[in-house]
């Protein structure tokens, strides 16, 4: 196919899209017309901006001329740019972003999400990276294995076998419940090893001021809004799920959304014991990222979900918020008798880049030049170091990581390492970039992500395609999950109405999008 071809098919499909009645961009100027600021690069080759959205929980933007940019630009190629938007859990960069779209303004590179990108490529709003991908960017290509890409083809929504996004790749169980050792060591506890011995150990950090400041301040564990980042608690029992967000698994030999299943139900009635008893923080289910990674920061919470690899993060703004070296351990599945847990491991991720399919030509040329110098391997230790003085610094001729520090550092957007990653590659990372001083958190953090392999496993539904859910836009958003697994867990719902959340799940969608999950099921298991 040309790439004359790939040009954004016309201004009627984006307003198919976004129901606007223009595809102009804020100033009144077209896209094609607008003009560009001619930069070029050490070998004198024309250096294109490009617009990049991703995540960004709260550092600071790229901007043109700053030195992330200048960075991106030296080793890639390309400039990039990537405003600042607030992340909160995702739902605020979606709302941004289908702004942003509706304006006739969409990004040229972004991360997509809920499914967004399969309206988009129906649309011809997002590039066919079919051919594109092997000619422009093999270091991509290459670096993604065949199966993977096999389930991207067959999650194509067009039914055409194409494909429309890359997705990440983890060769690893990431996730793991942290909990704080150094408190269990305190109080003479071992580490816990069935569900009995958890709930001792969670009333003993209420009850005994392990952080030591005389205060009955501490949450044993807890979570976010909607039921997020508690998966600890779900872990037990065996329920699929992946970072609060429900997943399809086996239960009784055939492909369910685990939402709905008997281990669900159980592992509700346990969280609604825990939040009874004040051994969940009361606030678990008003907390944003902000407000719960605060109380994990200060020294107040027990054992908290996360990925094992940023555990760093925050023993070091413990550390720096109490005086306290804290130890955060990874915790074992509590067992539960009748009950095999684990926590879930997804190694295809959903869709981490869509590229627009662009009238411009030399946008598109670059972004496809950022993706195939940033998949190669070559450049990755200085993505991850980022910009010397902001992110790292040198010391007795070695790069180290600098503290996070979001009020001085521009956002590493481009991250590779983290959407394709090895736990050889991350470990050896986290290593060899730290300094003697932060190496007492790295130690434990790579202790950690190997201990979390004990416990991880990968799903059935890995790599389900949202468009499962297409015409079902409650289910996709887990609208009348959030409403009586909260009411449950905060006891306004007796447990028996979990059974009227199964039917009215079933009624209103779920034996439909059911249906359409075993087919897929199906089809990529043959």
């Amino acid at each position: 196919m040309s790439l004359k071809k790939l040009g954004l098919v016309s201004a009627a499909c984006l307003l198919a899209i976004t129901a606007v009645t223009a595809c102009s961009t804020k100033n009144g100027t077209s896209e094609s017309s607008a003009p560009s600021a001619k930069v070029q690069d050490a070998n004198g080759s024309e250096v294109v901006d490009i617009e990049v959205w991703g995540t960004n929980i709260g550092y600071k933007p790229i901007t043109k001329g700053s030195k992330l940019y200048e960075l991106y630009k030296e080793k890639l190629g390309v400039g990039v740019i990537h405003p600042y938007v607030e992340w909160n859990g995702g739902t605020n960069y979606l709302n941004q972003l289908n702004l942003k779209i509706a304006a006739g303004e969409i990004p040229d590179l972004f991360l997509p999400k809920e499914g967004i990108e399969n309206s988009l490529a129906k649309n011809g709003a997002i590039a066919d990276l079919t051919d594109l991908l092997p000619k422009y960017a093999p270091n991509l290509w290459e670096a993604i294995p065949k199966d993977i890409w096999d389930i991207v083809k067959a999650n194509d929504p067009t039914g055409q076998g194409k494909i429309y996004f890359i997705p990440g790749v983890v060769d690893y169980g990431r996730y793991a419940g942290m909990i704080r050792k150094d408190w269990l060591d305190k109080l003479g506890l071992q580490m816990p090893k069935t569900q009995d011995e958890y709930v001792k150990v969670l009333e003993a950090f209420r009850d005994k001021d392990p952080n030591g400041n005389g205060l009955k301040d501490e949450l044993p564990t807890g979570g976010r809004q909607e039921a997020r980042w508690m998966d600890h608690l779900f872990a037990m029992y065996g329920v699929a799920m992946f970072e609060g967000y429900p997943q399809w698994d086996l239960y009784d030999g055939k492909l369910s959304y685990a939402a709905v299943t008997p281990n669900m139900k159980a592992a509700l009635e346990f969280a609604a014991k825990l939040y009874k008893d004040g051994l969940l923080d009361k606030e678990s289910l008003l907390n944003d990222k902000a407000k719960w990674d605060g109380k994990v920061n200060d020294g107040r919470a027990g054992n908290f979900f996360h990925w094992a690899e940023t555990s760093y993060l925050y023993m070091e703004n413990t550390y720096k918020n109490t005086g306290v070296k804290p130890d955060f351990a990874v915790l074992p599945i509590p067992e539960v008798p009748g009950y095999k847990g684990f926590y879930t491991w997804k190694r295809f991720l959903e869709p981490q880049w869509v590229v627009k399919n662009s009238k411009d030509q030399k946008k598109l040329m670059a972004t496809l030049k950022l993706l195939n110098n940033m998949y190669d391997k070559k450049n990755w230790n200085a993505l991850f170091l980022g910009v010397e003085g902001m992110h790292y610094t040198m010391k007795d001729g070695k790069a180290v990581r600098l503290p996070d520090d979001k009020s001085t550092q521009e956002n590493l957007i481009l991250d590779p390492y983290s959407k394709l990653s090895t736990l050889d590659f991350m470990t050896e990372l986290n290593k060899s970039t730290a300094s003697e001083d932060r190496m007492w958190a790295v130690d434990q953090t790579n202790r950690n992500m190997q201990e979390a392999q004990k416990y991880a496993k990968t799903i059935a539904g890995d790599g389900i395609p949202a468009s499962i859910y297409d015409g079902f836009p409650d289910i996709n958003n887990r609208t009348l999950f959030i409403e009586y697994a909260t009411k449950i867990i905060l006891g306004q719902y007796p447990l028996s109405k979990f059974d009227e959340f199964v039917e009215k799940w079933n009624k209103t969608g779920g034996e439909e999008v059911t249906k359409r999950a075993r087919e897929w099921h199906s089809k990529v298991k043959k």
